[in-house]
């Protein structure tokens, strides 16, 4: 299947068009909370609660004898809830840095939820196969209810998202400023993890608690070196993440059984190496373009300096010097010189003499100016 055809069987095909309604669902919601992890420096947080999910999921499970997505959504959001809130007491309460709290609940919750894994998959019920599934993710088990839910979630956050705007805006930067003026910070910071857990638990399905981290972390990463502000950093994000779900279920569905959650992640990483190396101001490229620069105006600026240098020695300004003089000044080459003469600061005759215009002059008294 190729480009086109995957356009054509999201609006023909059932299974296509709710597996590409759902990642890209989840790629917007995810991208959009990624956001305000990535610029809270909370990173891993995203890791833990995924990881943290897969208790509640095998609990769901043992308590109901059933394999509901509904069901396995509520266990999910009550433990990662559960080890948000662990976390949170950890950081206020102790000594614990934030990202050994995270490490410490991370491991604990997943070591459960493995645990329980093993339990049920040795248990005389036919029901519990599938559940390892959620490891690493099974898009294509998703079905429209599903889909109908992550959408009614998404939009529930990006409201949440839109009426606290200012507060998650200022919480985000400057807590402690926040704090000073009044708002309740924690309670804001409970909220904004509550979305992100939500978000998180919404991808299970999809990407897997090992992989969900990276579609909360992959899109933001990748707008935030585009923008210096928060709300196209944001927007940015969700498209980014919607991107990476749309172009991972079309990867995947190309009949080369690739899976589908691995492939979404893996399209995010390749729009974050897009964005390291292109971006116009934080981009690889652009950064070694503008160091280029730097060097170059660095380099004219003191071949022009040393220019002056040698006349000043001269009561009449425009003695003519030979140009073999500056070739044992090591920011010589012929673009300084060249450039230096096309800005008609220096004069260049037939015999390849050189001396400092009236244009040139001025600059040297400008510059002089500036460093007095």
């Amino acid at each position: 299947m190729d480009f086109i055809d995957f356009i054509i069987s999201l609006f023909t095909d059932y299974t296509t068009r709710t597996i590409g309604m759902g990642t890209a669902v989840l790629g917007i919601a995810s991208g959009t909370l990624g956001a305000f992890t990535v610029l809270r420096k909370q990173s891993l947080l995203g890791d833990a609660i995924a990881h943290a999910s897969l208790p509640g999921i095998a609990l769901a499970f043992l308590i109901t004898g059933i394999k509901n997505p509904f069901v396995f959504f509520v266990g999910a959001a009550l433990s990662g809830w559960l080890a948000t809130l662990w976390i949170m007491s950890i950081v206020n309460n102790t000594r614990i840095k934030s990202d050994a709290a995270l490490g410490v609940v991370l491991a604990v919750f997943f070591g459960v939820g493995l645990v329980l894994l093993t339990y049920i998959q040795k248990l005389p019920n036919a029901n519990q196969a599938g559940l390892e599934t959620f490891l690493f993710g099974q898009a294509a088990t998703l079905i429209k209810e599903d889909v109908i839910i992550m959408l009614v979630i998404t939009i529930f956050s990006l409201l949440c998202i839109f009426m606290l705007w200012k507060e998650f805006k200022l919480v985000t930067f400057d807590p402690q400023f926040a704090r000073s003026i009044g708002y309740k910070t924690n309670l804001l910071d409970f909220i904004l993890n509550t979305l992100i857990v939500l978000a998180i638990v919404l991808g299970l399905q999809t990407v897997g608690v090992v992989l969900m981290s990276a579609l909360l972390i992959a899109p933001a990463a990748a707008a935030r070196q585009w923008t210096d502000k928060l709300g196209r950093m944001v927007v940015l994000s969700a498209i980014f993440g919607a991107l990476s779900g749309l172009a991972g279920t079309a990867i995947s569905s190309t009949g080369a059984k690739i899976s589908t959650g691995p492939t979404i992640v893996l399209s995010a990483v390749f729009i974050v190496f897009i964005s390291f190396m292109f971006a116009p101001r934080r981009g690889l490229i652009a950064k070694a373009v503008q160091r280029g620069k730097n060097r170059h105006r660095l380099a004219l600026n003191k071949i022009f300096q040393s220019m002056y240098e040698i006349c000043k020695n001269h009561d009449n300004p425009g003695h003519k010097h030979s140009l073999a003089i500056l070739k044992t000044l090591p920011e010589f080459n012929k673009r300084t010189v060249r450039v230096l003469q096309e800005k008609d600061l220096i004069s260049i005759d037939k015999k390849r003499d050189w001396c400092l215009t009236a244009k040139g002059l001025k600059k040297i008294e400008e510059m002089t100016d500036n460093e007095n």
